[in-house]
């Protein structure tokens, strides 16, 4: 190790310099996993997109310029919990990549399972 030189030397392929996927894509990469059979869609007057599952139990808000009285909520993520268990809430910001969001609700819809009645 040389001490004649203070602080950090590297080199550019030290810093493994990457490019990321910014800004916020397509949407469509996150609706389009949705079926008309298993789930509602409603744009509403502000052209916000609210998809519910029909058990109601799910729900995916799209906020293309921010959901009102957040800060910059561009989608949301929610499953409703049962009596034993607590449910949970996912926001990401506007500026996140659809492909993002698309992930998790790909993650999401792979744990969810059809109740199957008797």
């Amino acid at each position: 190790m040389d001490t004649a030189k203070p602080g950090f030397s590297t080199t550019l392929e030290a810093l493994r310099l990457r490019t990321w996927r910014l800004g916020p894509g397509q949407p469509a990469m996150v609706i389009d996993q949705f079926t008309d059979e298993d789930f509602k869609l409603v744009v509403d007057d502000r052209a916000d997109m609210h998809i519910n599952s029909r058990d109601g139990r799910f729900y995916l808000g799209w906020f293309p310029t921010g959901r009102p009285g957040t800060d910059g909520d561009g989608w949301v993520i929610a499953v409703t919990g049962t009596a034993t268990a607590p449910g949970y809430r996912v926001t990401f910001d506007t500026e996140t990549p659809a492909q993002v969001v698309a992930a998790v609700v790909a993650e999401v819809m792979a744990t969810s399972t059809p109740v199957r009645s008797h």
